[in-house]
């Protein structure tokens, strides 16, 4: 079987026209930044994962899911995936903190201010 080393993957946007940057200074949201946080203790502090192992599932993500996710969906895909793969939780684990999260905000919306914390 032979590789093309040279091909290009999806996700490899180098050169290409990628549309229009906004340029203009924006404040994270505050799940982004719990993002941020969560890679930095699983990457400094609990050595759970690596900064090339983020990129690596970043990477892996499929066309259709890469493009459409955000910079911190794809972060989140990948350090779930990530921590799914190492044993820290399983998917019914996963699946059932979603499931009591969910509940707490049936119509999907966390009140104003609220921090959504207590998981």
């Amino acid at each position: 079987m032979e590789r093309d080393f040279t091909a290009r993957g999806h996700h490899d946007m180098g050169g290409l026209p990628a549309g229009e940057i906004n340029r203009e200074e924006h404040d994270y949201a505050l799940w982004e930044k719990r993002v941020d946080a969560l890679m930095m203790i699983c990457t400094n502090r609990l050595k759970l994962m690596t900064v090339d192992q983020l990129r690596k599932g970043i990477e892996a993500l499929p066309p259709g899911a890469y493009d459409d996710m955000t910079y911190y969906e794809r972060w989140i895909s990948s350090v779930t995936n990530t921590l799914l793969e190492r044993g820290v939780f399983t998917a019914d684990e996963l699946g059932a903190k979603m499931e009591e999260v969910r509940a707490r905000y049936p119509d999907g919306v966390m009140p104003e201010g609220s921090a959504g914390g207590g998981c």
